[in-house]
């Protein structure tokens, strides 16, 4: 792991993408980046320093699906979906997760990424109520991990240290990763304990309207098919993710942690955001993204909802989240 310094001019001096007005006054402000490349290669937006890296977290994961599907990885869509999602933790989520596991002989004990509570807010409480302590299956990435696994029997790799950067999984991920999004700046650990590359945003962008708009018959049609189909896996029900990809013909999403966004669309358009203050709640990022994909001509019922959401004051609209930098 590099323990290099990275510079935070991108962060501190990205401009205001994002308002949060109150009774007529602006009561917080976020301030991002936003890059969107076409099947071109034409950048269509760049709002700030988009060559700068980011760390994508888990909008990386339908890109570390693609490596593990060109590694022999072959499930279900639904079970796809699943091994890119950051899911709720709903009944339907833990079967996929136990299901792609018991396809090759594994149980769930198995899994090595952190435990956690569900961050489905429903399944969280119903968790706590049946009195069941954090547990890896809950956790948001444990598709992932298990699509990791997988990939790892399949492969006759070793399954105890699937983890480990040095480890053939990891490598072949990070090999695809540097091939779709770009150079690798440096490598940290993500929140369920997977390797973690930075790499630039406008790279991010570039990769998802590749994946999006790739080929009838290719590993990455298969990853971008398998979330269209079942937007209720990547995500989970009242999930922005989910809902901007069942609304909108042709998207491909993926929301991850620290205020990141990307998308993609069948005409291989792409687009990444990245909220600088990190916000854990989803205001900025989901608005950002649904507006710069209407501006950029992805017009749909979700992508008009989504770009903007009420303040409310006593259960009542009194402001706005309002986008202001695209």
């Amino acid at each position: 792991m590099s323990t290099t310094t990275p510079d935070t001019a991108a962060l501190d001096e990205a401009p205001v993408l994002v308002h949060v007005t109150r009774g007529g006054l602006v009561e917080s402000a976020h301030h991002g980046r936003v890059a969107a490349v076409d099947a071109g290669g034409r950048t269509r937006l760049a709002v700030g320093d988009t060559a700068a890296a980011v760390y994508p977290r888990s909008t990386l994961k339908p890109i570390q699906a693609l490596a593990m599907v060109e590694h022999g990885l072959d499930l279900a869509p639904h079970h796809l979906a699943t091994v890119c999602s950051s899911h709720s933790a709903q009944e339907r989520h833990l079967t996929a997760v136990t299901e792609i596991l018991a396809s090759v002989g594994l149980e769930i004990s198995a899994l090595q990424n952190t435990p956690a509570l569900p961050i489905g807010e429903l399944e969280h409480a119903q968790w706590l109520a049946a009195g069941r302590a954090p547990e890896p299956i809950a956790q948001d990435c444990s598709g992932k991990h298990a699509g990791m696994l997988v990939t790892c029997v399949v492969n006759g790799w070793s399954t105890h240290d699937y983890l480990d950067p040095e480890h053939p999984l990891q490598q072949a991920v990070m090999e695809v990763v540097t091939r779709e999004i770009g150079p690798i700046t440096t490598t940290s650990v993500d929140g369920c304990g997977a390797p973690l590359p930075a790499v630039p945003l406008d790279g991010l962008a570039a990769a998802f309207g590749r994946l999006a708009g790739a080929e009838e018959g290719t590993a990455a049609r298969r990853v971008a098919d398998a979330m269209r189909a079942h937007p209720e896996h990547v995500g989970g029900d009242g999930r922005e993710v989910t809902d901007l990809m069942a609304r909108t013909p042709g998207l491909v999403a993926k929301d991850g942690a620290e205020a990141v966004f990307a998308a993609g669309t069948a005409d291989g358009l792409g687009l990444a955001v990245k909220i600088s203050d990190g916000a854990p709640f989803a205001r900025a990022r989901t608005a950002v993204l649904a507006a710069a994909l209407l501006r950029l001509g992805v017009d749909s019922p979700a992508t008009r909802e989504h770009s903007t959401s009420p303040t409310l004051g006593h259960g009542r609209p009194v402001g706005e989240v309002r986008v202001v930098g695209l």
